[in-house]
């Protein structure tokens, strides 16, 4: 989960090198799972993983790493609204992955795989055949196909499916979206972004193979793996080394701009504004505006991403409970001075839905962002008011 450009010039320019001719790992190579602590930026939050081979014989210590991507590449933007995000395998020295770590001051920890000399060579050709140019771009997928799953799925095709990942400790039927909150703190915009967009594939309960997408849990459910070999179980990782060993960073972003304070600020004011036209019995009319085409617009952006997007989490999102597409349309009609009646069947349907989340959320068909909640209260107010508003008014 680590994006540069600099990385990309570097394997470009400065990367090792192997001849086309298949290079022979001597008895003396290690082939290493990477893991790294999480960072600052949010695509930096949940960690890294990459594969390791140091070969003092042959002068090799190069990394395979899974998590390069170029915000500047073409249409990386339309792409990425289309669900095609494309990452790269990246293959250059290990002291330049090092330094950058360094400098975030961020932990890296190695597990050193018990391979025999077969085993060893198995993986590396995996490897080297990956990284060839018609190879290296994948389709990533944040939570199926990234850095940390890679490590997973290699390791089972190089052993063919004899690798046993030990989860004893490890507790089962947990979502995917319960792991990423962990990870994410709850307050913070991305928390909220990233919860927006994904519907209840996230809300699935999963075994612990699948938690892999995270880097933590590819390093706990490697530390205990073992492998068949020869007829024989062996422990996968044969030693463990802290490269790197700063103090792992905290998952708070307590900050006044954060979305809960915000959404909380807007709510009180929004429930002001509704209480003085309560009293005048008036409305005032770019409050309903502003409500009905941010919902409307937020519901657009739900809707495409679940029907025309290739993201697999964006589909089946009860977000659009609260951001009604049909919402959009109706804020240039709430902006005018007549409301027809009709529109009081609609705002029942509008308050039915804000009425069914918490339901949802209960029963966990899907999980909500907490900062969402002013906002749903915010709903929920301006809604019952237009609604009186609307048996009242004589207009």
């Amino acid at each position: 989960m680590k994006k540069s450009i600099f990385l990309l010039l570097l394997f470009t320019f400065l990367g090792i090198q192997l001849q086309k001719a298949q290079v022979n790992l001597s008895v003396y190579s290690e082939i290493s799972i990477v893991t790294a602590g999480p960072g600052d930026e949010l695509y930096e939050k949940f960690g890294h993983s990459a594969i390791r081979i140091k070969d003092p014989v042959l002068n090799l210590d190069i990394i395979y790493n899974y998590g390069i991507f170029d915000f500047n590449a073409p249409n990386f933007y339309t792409n990425f609204a289309q669900g095609k995000m494309y990452y790269l395998l990246a293959k250059y020295d290990f002291k330049y992955f090092l330094n950058s770590y360094k400098r975030d001051r961020r932990w890296v920890k190695q597990q050193v795989l018990n391979l025999n000399q077969q085993e060893k060579q198995a993986y590396f050709g995996y490897l080297e055949t990956n990284a060839l140019k018609e190879n290296a771009t994948y389709l990533y997928d944040p939570f199926f196909n990234n850095c940390a799953t890679k490590l997973r799925d290699i390791t089972k095709d190089v052993f063919k499916n004899k690798v046993i990942f030990e989860t004893e400790g490890i507790k089962e039927n947990k979502s995917l979206r319960s792991l990423m909150n962990q990870e994410l703190y709850y307050n913070s915009w991305g928390n909220l972004g990233i919860n927006l967009i994904a519907g209840t594939i996230l809300d699935v309960k999963r075994k612990p193979e699948a938690h892999m997408y995270l880097p933590d849990f590819v390093y706990s459910l490697f530390k205990n793996a073992s492998v068949k070999s020869n007829d024989k179980e062996k422990q996968l990782v044969l030693r463990e080394d802290v490269i790197l060993n700063f103090e792992e960073k905290r998952n708070s972003e307590f900050s006044l701009f954060s979305p809960l304070i915000i959404l909380t600020f807007i709510t009180l004011i929004v429930i002001f504004i509704t209480y003085k036209d309560y009293e005048k019995n008036s409305r005032t009319k770019i409050v309903d505006f502003l409500v009905f085409f941010i919902t409307g617009f937020v519901g657009l952006i739900l809707v495409y991403l679940w029907l025309f997007s290739s993201h697999k989490t964006a589909p089946n999102n009860f977000n659009i409970l609260w951001a009604f597409l049909p919402n959009l349309i109706l804020a240039f009609l709430v902006s005018k001075s007549i409301l027809k009646t009709w529109f009081k069947r609609y705002l029942m349907l509008l308050l039915l839905f804000l009425l069914v989340i918490p339901v949802f959320w209960v029963f966990k068909i899907q999980v909500f962002p907490i900062a969402i909640i002013p906002l749903l209260l915010l709903l929920f107010v301006r809604y019952i008011f237009l609604y009186k508003y609307l048996l009242s008014s004589k207009k």
